[in-house]
């Protein structure tokens, strides 16, 4: 029964029907949840430094341990120009993130494990490094497509390579974190079934899904990591076309 599929909890359903000259603006389960994962960010910080003291609390040390995180991440990947990026960067982390966790949530939805949602990060974030990369080096910035000390007799090849690596770079960033979060959460789907029909010896199924709960949340919280890190790493390629 389609009720039973494990790839019913991705289908996007119309919560409030909208129609506005035949424009659907519909809200869905997937929008319903993007506005659902800004609040909570907005609570977390909010709420974190509301009261910000010299002694912190717990609260307020995981917002300025996050803070620090990123922050030292884009220092060391991407180096002190990039420093004016980091609201960008910080802000793209925190709804990987929380999207992932909320989406660990029963009866939620994993918005990230839709790739219109991951490509839609992949291709701002592909499209930005590339107009800064012209805009500081202009056509200087071809030659992040020929490494240094290269042959020339080898420079056609490794351009064509080089060009075609960074083209796939949103492709790539996309499906790593869209295909991480598919794949776990159907397999805790298709084991939780195993659960409920093996009566007394579904004890077995349910200790391995408790498990891969744990191993799924490490998953949700590095997948962000990379995301961020890849951009960062992406965003030096503007900055220093030599390396």
């Amino acid at each position: 029964m389609a009720g039973h599929s494990p790839l019913e909890q991705f289908a996007i359903k119309r919560l409030i029907p909208i129609d506005i000259g035949g424009l659907d603006i519909s809200i869905t389960n997937a929008s319903l949840f993007m506005a659902v994962i800004v609040l909570l960010i907005s609570v977390f910080m909010g709420g974190g430094m509301r009261r910000a003291t010299m002694v912190p609390g717990r609260w307020q040390s995981m917002v300025e341990m996050l803070y620090e995180f990123i922050s030292n991440m884009l220092y060391e990947a991407a180096g002190p120009e990039a420093r004016r990026f980091f609201p960008f960067i910080f802000s793209l982390f925190m709804f990987i993130l929380f999207a992932n966790l909320v989406g660990m949530i029963p009866y939620t939805f994993t918005v990230t494990s839709h790739i219109i949602v991951t490509f839609g990060f992949a291709a701002l974030v592909f499209l930005g490094v590339t107009i800064l990369g012209f805009m500081n080096h202009g056509i200087g910035f071809l030659r992040l497509f020929l490494p240094q000390g290269v042959p020339m007799a080898l420079a056609p090849l490794l351009i064509v390579i080089e060009l075609i690596s960074y083209l796939v770079r949103p492709l790539s960033l996309s499906v790593r974190l869209f295909a991480n979060m598919m794949a776990g959460h159907t397999m805790i789907k298709v084991i939780a079934g195993f659960v409920a029909t093996m009566g007394i010896f579904g004890v077995f199924p349910l200790a391995f899904i408790v498990a891969l709960t744990g191993l799924e949340v490490l998953i949700a919280v590095l997948q962000a990591y990379v995301f961020a890190m890849l951009s960062c790493i992406y965003l030096n390629d503007a900055y220093h076309v030599e390396h």
